[in-house]
């Protein structure tokens, strides 16, 4: 078939397997080119298990450690495959895209597609690494999802993108009428909260580590991180002072349980801030089409602008494989530093403070997001004939 974008609200419905397929070997380049290896300080990772493996931060991380390290990797997602009538979506073609390049390069890939937060998912990835790897030595948290069912009670969590104490009014911009206007979003009630944590804190993260190492295959001086975003102040009364905050926050509580629990195999356990970019979960954020528009704006007139791939190679060669990483007092990595620097944030606030439903378009950098946006699902990439007709059914082995 003959591929076109369909967007809907935030989101995509469909996507392009040759395009998916080009962003993947894009991001393998430039990894390819970064020497990561020599930049390193300490020895890179070998067997490396991602949760959440198939588009964003976690395909970054795949890819970083596959073509940076020659690392096994095995990744878990929770993908659709094609159909005769439908495409497939993004993170399937990735992964698929993936696998080709890793059976080319001759590095060992196995994904298992199904849903992360479920025990039975965990028990099968235990088995596989038993018999493939013996024993992972990096472990990346990468999921994100708007529900969550509790393995042990089978209630089903919903997280809510609300904020805390009392409610907020803000410009954010509507990517579907086109229009810049203010929204007002009710502050949380209790339950909320405590559904949110339950979604996106850290207690699956921690669940997953628990049953790694309880199965004994956690290598000695094994690392895991999970991944989030911080914000400064545009950003924090929907992130900081927000559910999201607070289920972040409890992601530094499974931090420290990590290294509680798992401190005879002295496994270190950081959490890592990364920028804010264009991604499937950043695009359904209120307020946030808005602000990375801006950003963009700003970051590129600096020449400091990054995507997924950029900063994970920097995540891996400046923080988790440098002898002496910077840490807040969180013991948190941070990534986003280009971004949330004093000086930056004034000129996006000077931004955000002028923009209007007119001058939009002038002040931001919506071209470069929306850009961003379609490449999320293999569209307007260079290199991609999109009016040529493509199989849309693949597999990955």
């Amino acid at each position: 078939m003959v591929i076109k974008p369909k967007i809907r609200g935030f989101i995509c419905t469909n996507a392009h397997p040759a395009g998916c397929a080009k962003s993947v070997e894009n991001q393998i380049n430039y990894v390819k080119s970064q020497d990561v290896k020599a930049k390193s300080e300490l020895a890179g990772p070998k067997n490396v298990l991602v949760i959440g493996c198939s588009t964003g931060y976690g395909l970054a991380s795949r890819i970083t450690s596959a073509f940076g390290y020659a690392a096994k990797t095995l990744g878990i997602c929770f993908e659709k495959e094609p159909t005769d009538r439908k495409t497939g979506t993004a993170g399937w073609y990735n992964t698929a895209a993936f696998h080709d390049q890793a059976k080319t390069a001759g590095l060992y890939a196995e994904t298992m597609n199904g849903d992360a937060f479920s025990d039975n998912m965990k028990i099968a990835v235990i088995d596989k690494i038993k018999k493939d790897l013996g024993s992972v030595d990096l472990i990346i948290y990468s999921l994100a999802s708007p529900r969550r069912t509790d393995p042990d009670t089978g209630e089903v969590y919903k997280s809510t993108l609300k904020p805390v104490g009392q409610g907020y009014t803000t410009k954010t911009y509507d990517t579907d009428k086109d229009k810049v206007h203010e929204i007002t979003l009710e502050p949380a009630n209790q339950d909320e909260i405590d559904q949110t944590v339950k979604v996106m804190g850290g207690e699956d993260w921690e669940r997953w580590l628990v049953m790694l190492n309880d199965a004994g295959v956690v290598s000695e001086n094994a690392k895991t991180t999970a991944y989030t975003y911080i914000g400064k102040e545009l950003t924090w009364p929907i992130y900081g002072q927000a559910t999201i905050g607070l289920a972040k926050e409890d992601l530094d509580r499974a931090a420290s349980a990590i290294i509680a629990k798992l401190n005879a195999n002295n496994v270190s356990a950081n959490v890592s801030s990364l920028k804010a970019l264009v991604t499937q979960a950043s695009s359904a954020i209120p307020v946030m089409p808005l602000y990375i528009s801006l950003i963009y704006k700003v970051m590129k007139e600096e020449g400091t602008h990054e995507g997924c791939i950029e900063q994970i190679e920097g995540l891996y060669t400046r923080c988790l494989y440098a002898s002496n990483p910077a840490m807040d007092n969180m013991h948190r990595y941070h990534m986003e530093d280009k971004e949330t620097n004093n000086a930056t944030q004034a000129k996006i606030k000077a931004l955000w403070d002028k923009v209007t439903q007119e001058n939009f378009h002038a002040l931001s950098d919506y071209a470069g997001y929306h850009h961003e946006f379609l490449t999320l699902f293999g569209f307007d990439i260079q290199g991609v004939d999109y009016e040529a007709d493509v199989n849309h059914v693949v597999t990955w082995s």
